[in-house]
């Protein structure tokens, strides 16, 4: 296997993971609202996930686990996604916090310090900050 192949491989997996982490947050009330899915179809395209994955992955959520990624710039990024999805609907119910919870742990986040990223995520999404201006928030 060529170096080329195996990058490929493994930044795919990353980018599915990904996906799948949003998928999760998705289904956390038990259903994906027309907005959620329309979310879900615009991220597939950015991370280039096929139709026939996006299916596998709704299908079978509990098959990808959430892998965490090395970076802060990453997880942030990351983070910004997750958050986006959770006010998709304009609903920020408890079922979709108490995930957020636990993939913001699962992100490599401080357990401790959970909460007040929540907090702070839905806070700059509310005020409509951009990825740049959410990230910078947590940076200064």
């Amino acid at each position: 296997m060529s170096f080329s192949n195996l990058y490929t491989s493994r930044f795919k997996t990353r980018n599915r993971d990904h996906f799948a982490a949003i998928v999760r947050l998705a289904l956390a009330d038990g259903k994906i609202s027309d907005e959620e899915q329309a979310f879900i179809n615009r991220t597939a395209i950015n991370l280039e996930i096929d139709e026939a994955e996006v299916d596998n992955i709704i299908e079978n959520i509990n098959d990808y686990p959430i892998n965490p990624p090395v970076s802060k710039q990453i997880r942030l990024e990351r983070l910004y996604d997750l958050t986006r999805m959770v006010f998709t609907d304009n609903i920020a119910d408890e079922a979709e916090k108490k995930l957020m919870n636990r993939l913001i742990i699962g992100l490599g986040f401080e357990a401790d310090k959970a909460d007040y990223i929540v907090e702070k995520s839905f806070e700059e999404i509310l005020k409509g900050s951009d990825e740049d201006e959410f990230i910078a928030a947590f940076l200064a």
